[in-house]
């Protein structure tokens, strides 16, 4: 699966760049990382004993403005796929017409397995190791899988010790430390709109349409919130607990609101059980992937019911399951548009702590709105000139606004 994903990426890339007719020697250098830090993290645990991890950030291109992107604390953190999202994010910035690279990093750890002190150590000691690499307007890291916004504090506090306060070193963070309000909801939210700017493309909107929701985490909650607030009917969402399906529409809030007693979708009175599985080929009109990657391959995407596929998750579905969908014409919404409400608002995060003033969260939605709403538009404009599909239409745009950046930079001197 790791190396999928970074061979997906590069993939997608050398097509945008084929398309666009970069020069070979420009692409190599787009492709290349910025730089690579790798740093040895060792902590007293709280029995004494010492323990070391491997933390490490890949800073894939920083020729729009500083890099950004997440920090996952997991066991499995592989280079490869640590690679693949550093280079996702400098195309993501660039469809959003944020002004940021990319990058991504982690420490290989089981965070379950750590105490919170033992996380505070370890969070301390990497950002200790990393202080000099990142900064304002450097490279701005953000929560990912197995962190939140209590690591982002600890990485504040420890940065602050050796540049003083810096509010912008990180997004993330908890509200009352320099945190945006709508940057929880941010991510769903964003989708939501772009499946709006999709379905409204179409002559449709969200209200009185079926979908159906894989992963009910942050991302899937939110989203299933707002489509069903926009009079939208969720049949089908499932997460790692289990799987709910209800014909006539899950009642979202009560599914919410059980979910966070019990902590799962089990015995869930609204709906009938069904086979986790079976969600990505239910009968619905948008399917939205919000968990894992690579979740729609050969092996099921002939299966899809859905019309129009909006893709929250990273990468969730491969290439062969693309050419599978785009004979069948289902229209996919790609990754590097349709989740990155999360680092548009991450964006407005940082540029409130610049500015020490803070926004409304009515102006942090109306903003992501119309954020999200003229990426559609440009993207809509590549897919026109190129004659491409809406991967394509957002690969080239992002690429195409790297590649200008570099050029006007002098890359040649």
């Amino acid at each position: 699966m790791a190396m999928n994903a970074l061979a997906a990426t590069t993939r997608n890339f050398r097509q945008a760049s084929r398309i666009l007719g970069l020069d070979s020697r420009i692409e190599k250098s787009l492709l290349i990382p910025f730089r690579e830090i790798k740093v040895e993290c060792t902590i007293p645990k709280d029995d004494g004993s010492l323990v070391s991890y491997i933390g490490f950030r890949v800073q894939h291109d920083n020729a729009r403005g500083p890099m950004k992107g997440g920090i996952r604390y997991h066991p499995e953190v592989d280079p490869d796929e640590v690679n693949a999202l550093a280079q996702l994010m400098t195309w993501k910035t660039a469809v959003a017409d944020i002004p940021y690279g990319g990058a991504k990093g982690g420490i290989g750890c089981t965070p379950k397995e750590l105490s919170t002190s033992e996380l505070e150590r370890l969070t301390r000691v990497f950002t200790q190791k990393i202080h000099d690499l990142i900064g304002v307007n450097m490279d701005v890291p953000a929560p990912d899988m197995g962190t939140n916004a209590q690591t982002m504090a600890w990485i504040l506090d420890e940065y602050s010790k050796f540049h003083g306060h810096s509010l912008a070193v990180v997004t993330g963070k908890p509200l009352d430390l320099g945190g945006s309000l709508g940057r929880e909801a941010a991510t769903g939210r964003g989708v939501v709109f772009a499946t709006e700017a999709l379905l409204a493309e179409h002559g449709k909107s969200i209200k009185g349409l079926t979908f159906s929701i894989q992963g009910f985490g942050n991302v899937g909650s939110w989203a299933a919130r707002l489509i069903h607030e926009r009079g939208g009917k969720v049949v089908a969402v499932s997460d790692i607990t289990g799987a709910i399906t209800n014909p006539s529409g899950i009642d979202i809030p009560n599914l919410v609101n059980h979910k966070e007693a019990t902590g799962s979708l089990k015995n869930f009175d609204g709906g009938d059980a069904m086979d986790p599985d079976e969600v990505l080929v239910s009968e619905c009109d948008v399917l939205i992937p919000c968990a894992l990657g690579g979740v729609l391959n050969r092996e099921n995407a002939g299966r899809v019911r859905a019309k129009f596929i909006v893709e929250a998750a990273n990468h969730p579905t491969d290439p062969e399951a693309d050419e599978i969908l785009s004979k069948k014409g289902v229209i996919v919404l790609p990754d590097i548009y349709a989740n990155s409400g999360g680092v548009t608002v991450s964006y407005f995060e940082w540029v409130q702590n610049i500015q020490g003033f803070m926004w409304e969260e009515e102006k942090v939605n109306r903003e992501l709105h119309r954020y999200m709403t003229k990426a559609f538009r440009n993207i809509k404009n590549m897919c026109q000139t190129h004659n491409c599909n809406l991967r394509m239409g957002a690969f080239t745009l992002g690429v195409n606004r790297v590649a200008r950046a570099t050029v006007l930079r002098g890359w040649e001197a």
